[in-house]
């Protein structure tokens, strides 16, 4: 049994004994959907570093940078700073308006049913995007790591859903907490031993590091370049590349303080401040994380080689095979088991966001209007609902392929989270005259635009990496409908407007005569629901 093999197996060893426990402790809603709100600050900060520090920034970051240097980095500059959002407008009137999603702040003084309905939309459609960027990742990881053993990509994509239904529907949020903590304390610990690796290799100084990243050597079709990865333009080129970074940035900074699976951590907790408590120690760890992707990409780049990691399994294998290359197989099956257990970290986060979505918004709240149904029934449809949204990411992470950067898969998740959630979360703690409409409209406007222009981009006729040919990279772009591979420049103002318009052409004197005691509540806590 290979080495890479028996680590996997520990991990998962541990995350069920992790999930038998939490079973036995997940009765009722508030336990299975909120883990009874007794996850400290500390605790929850590291849960939120385990939900946010995705494959795409271990494996997919890495590989961007690997490739495209200056460009790729950019990337995690984005990811970086998106948490000062999170922290300074989002994280405590959340918790203190809410109850188990993003939706309950909506319904606080707009209608339920159409609110909830176009939320738990919206809130599957980010999760499957961002959960499929995981699974092209674990199946390209567990495939090539496993190459010997007949577990090809597909078995390994199921095989990691498989997993991620079980700790959501035996162990809840509870569960799920406790996985993505024992994640981030793994990934934290393997990311700052490669970092030392790779400093080491450069005798700790980071200008021969730089000056290596100045000039390395690849095929570019068929042809040995040499390139400067310290310059910007490798990745996003003329004449779209400004305008291209500004929409990813603009994603990436606003997409954060509306991803579902972010902002339901944020009611597991007893009280604002402790929400406040665990967003400053999740900055702390993600900054650090981010900043040692840097050494991680151009290290790859210099140490091991574009050439190289393209010939074992792409951009996505940046990370381990660095990892290979300083110190040998075993440090190699580490680093591998840190990036399988940050991916099924997040993919239970994912399904757990959907799952309590569908559950609590859409079956409970829409289809039966909120009236009192039997106990456990809301737990119970979570649950199939976690089957049926493992089941969908399986089969569209297969039928993309294991050469699907996974970064730029969630790029597209933050995108349509910016455009679609964010909108709709700021006007109605902070608008008065925000009304039902203006929410529809503008989770409307913004998930359609969102999505659509995705379809017709140049990402989605060809999904955009190294191993697509310069030629074809052009000649893709020049034909798709929206030239731009993010679509957040366009569709995040879009979502503003048609919320702002929408609003202005409505009135709704209900919900505005309830604005002020949302906004007592968001900013003081008064009758937020405490730990049970």
């Amino acid at each position: 049994m290979s080495l890479p093999l028996i680590m996997f197996l520990a991990f998962i060893a541990a995350t069920l004994g992790i999930t038998y426990w939490a079973a036995g402790k997940s009765a009722g809603e508030s336990a299975f959907f909120a883990a009874g709100r007794r996850i400290t600050g500390w605790q929850n900060g590291l849960a939120i570093s385990g939900d946010y520090m995705s494959a795409a920034s271990f494996l997919g970051i890495a590989g961007l940078i690997a490739f495209y240097g200056y460009d790729g980095f950019m990337y995690s500059v984005g990811f970086l700073v998106a948490y000062l959002t999170v922290l300074l407008v989002v994280a405590e009137p959340l918790r203190n308006t809410g109850k188990y999603t993003m939706a309950d702040v909506l319904a606080y003084r707009l209608r339920q049913r159409p609110v909830r309905a176009w939320a738990a939309l919206s809130t599957l459609t980010v999760s499957t995007f961002y959960m499929i960027a995981q699974m092209v990742g674990a199946g390209a990881l567990v495939s090539l790591l496993l190459a010997g053993s007949g577990i090809g990509y597909a078995g390994a994509v199921t095989g990691v859903g498989i997993l991620m239904i079980v700790y959501v529907v035996f162990g809840g949020m509870l569960a799920t907490t406790w996985v993505q903590i024992v994640k981030a304390v793994l990934l934290m610990s393997g990311t700052f031993l490669l970092s030392v690796l790779v400093l080491a290799h450069f005798g700790f100084n980071l200008g021969a590091l730089f000056d290596a990243a100045g000039s390395v050597t690849f095929q570019s079709d068929g042809v040995a370049v040499t390139q400067n990865f310290m310059t910007p333009g490798l990745y996003y080129k003329p004449p779209y590349g400004a305008l291209d970074l500004i929409s990813l940035g603009m994603a990436l900074i606003f997409g954060t303080a509306g991803l579902p699976h972010i902002l339901i951590r944020f009611y597991t907790v007893p009280d604002a401040k402790t929400a406040r408590v665990s967003v400053f120690w999740a900055m702390l760890l993600i900054g650090a994380f981010y900043i040692m992707t840097t050494f991680l990409g151009f290290g790859a780049a210099t140490i091991v080689g574009p050439d190289e990691i393209s010939a074992n399994g792409g951009t996505n294998m940046s990370a381990p095979l660095l990892a290979q290359a300083l110190a040998g197989d075993v440090f190699f099956a580490f680093i591998s088991a840190v990036a399988f257990a940050t991916i099924l970290a997040v993919v239970a986060g994912l399904t757990i966001s959907a799952s309590t979505s569908f559950a609590h918004d859409f079956y409970s709240n829409v289809l039966h209007q909120g009236k009192e149904r039997v106990p456990g029934e809301e737990v119970r449809v979570a649950r199939w609902t976690a089957f049926v949204v493992g089941a969908v990411s399986i089969l569209i992470a297969i039928g993309l392929g294991p050469n699907a950067n996974v970064a730029f898969l969630v790029g597209l998740a933050f995108a349509v989270a910016a455009s679609a959630n964010l909108p709709v979360i700021l006007f109605s703690l902070y608008w008065r005259k925000f009304t039902t409409r203006g929410a529809v409209w503008g989770m409307a406007a913004g998930l359609l635009s969102s999505v659509g222009l995705i379809l017709v981009s140049p990402s989605f006729m060809g999904i955009d990496g190294p191993e697509v040919a310069e030629g074809a990279r052009r000649l893709i772009q020049q034909h798709a409908i929206y030239p731009l591979k993010n679509p957040g420049i366009v569709s995040i103002p879009l979502g503003f407007l048609a919320a702002y318009i929408g609003s202005r052409l409505s009135s709704e004197p209900s919900a505005e005569s309830k604005y002020v005691e949302l906004a007592v509540r968001a900013n003081t806590g008064l009758g937020a629901e405490k730990a049970t």
